[in-house]
């Protein structure tokens, strides 16, 4: 597994040094400068005989090209991806660096995103836990934040089950204008005490740019929903904060839509998102939406994102859900989340769809069976 530098060093940076996103650097202030709509990723792969001075020689030409580089260290070879405007990228001589084996464009449309620009998998760090890895992670809680007990209670019995972190909606997209749209600031202010209460960093949902500030002080990951995946507005905002993203697919999106939805994202200098598989709106009427477990290793081909199957949507019926997360997870699903609520039958939102928290605890274990049997763990 490489070791990434996901936002470029200063041309005085070590390339060793530490410079991914940490966690108590909350906020809504850019972390790179945006890019054009011209810009271009070219991949620069390094002989297994290259030197450290020769690497820092060609991050340091490319910055002082006005140019960005994202390094990523393999065992055998250092692959340094070159970002800014066509024009500039094939002017420059990339080739003729000592200790360059090879300079290839990346052709596809969706280019920071492509697994091509980094060559292996990335990593993405919510509060302390790692998304991306060996482990599959967890992500459990309910639909809507509705008052301090409810959302305590969860999250103390999902973390005993063996959840790394929480969800729950303070601002919920509802199909009607009458339904509970959430508590808002008071259903943040919840989740931090939930969060304190528990231990398990939160990820919540942001629906707008004019809320992204007020979120950004509480959530430790940022999701933008199906119905928002292309808010191409909102993108761009959460791809401009310190903080980790995770985009959900939307319900008549393609895989390939999904993915140039990210670029927006990553565009902006923010690395650290999650792709979601949530289901999409099929012909099918005998379950809330189709959920595309094909688009799971799809997804692991063509991006170095981690990749999030939420069945809960994608299935919406309770007695359904966990065949989907088992199922998910065999195809290769680096986190799985779902709802869970302690009363069901009084939840504000989707009550029919969430799991007790005593079929999620047996959940986890099944689910600890299905990743040993592929070489992973929960």
């Amino acid at each position: 597994m490489a070791t990434f530098l996901s936002n470029p060093p200063a041309p005085e940076a070590k390339l060793g040094s530490s410079l991914s996103w940490r966690n108590d650097q909350k906020g809504c202030e850019p972390l790179n400068p945006p890019q054009t709509a011209e810009a271009l990723a070219m991949i620069i792969i390094t002989r297994p005989d290259a030197t450290e001075d020769q690497i820092e020689h060609i991050v340091s030409r490319i910055h002082n090209w006005g140019l960005r580089a994202e390094v990523s260290r393999g065992e055998m070879r250092v692959v340094i991806g070159v970002i800014g405007p066509e024009d500039k990228i094939r002017e420059k001589p990339l080739g003729a660096f000592p200790g360059v084996e090879s300079v290839t464009p990346v052709l596809k449309p969706y280019k920071l995103v492509s697994y091509e620009f980094r060559g292996t998998s990335s990593k993405v760090k919510i509060g302390d836990v790692v998304v991306g890895g060996k482990e599959v992670v967890l992500m459990a809680g309910p639909c809507s934040v509705e008052n301090e007990d409810q959302i305590i209670a969860i999250a103390q019995s999902i973390r005993k089950a063996g959840a790394k972190i929480l969800r729950g909606g303070a601002f919920k997209p509802r199909t009607s204008p009458y339904s509970f749209q959430g508590l808002g600031k008071a259903g943040l202010q919840l989740l931090a005490e939930a969060r304190r209460e528990a231990g398990l960093p939160i990820i919540t949902e942001v629906m707008d740019t004019k809320d992204l500030d007020l979120v950004c002080e509480y959530a430790d990951c940022l999701q933008v929903g199906a119905r928002n995946m292309q808010n191409f507005s909102l993108l761009r905002e959460v791809g401009r904060t310190r903080l980790p993203v995770m985009l959900k697919r939307g319900m008549a999106a393609s895989i390939k839509d999904l993915l140039m939805s990210a670029e927006y994202i990553l565009s902006e200098g923010n690395f650290n998102v999650l792709l979601c598989e949530r289901g999409i709106r099929t012909f099918e009427t005998m379950t809330r939406n189709t959920l595309d477990l094909n688009a799971v290793p799809v997804l692991k081909a063509e991006t170095h994102l981690p990749v999030v199957v939420d069945p809960t949507h994608g299935i919406g019926i309770r007695q359904f859900v966990p065949a989907m997360a088992l199922a998910a997870v065999a195809a290769g699903a680096d986190s799985i989340m779902v709802e869970v609520h302690n009363a069901p039958e009084l939840a504000k939102s989707d009550g029919e769809q969430c799991l007790l928290p005593s079929e999620f605890a047996e959940l986890v274990g099944r689910i600890r069976g299905v990743a040993e049997a592929i070489g992973r763990e929960v």
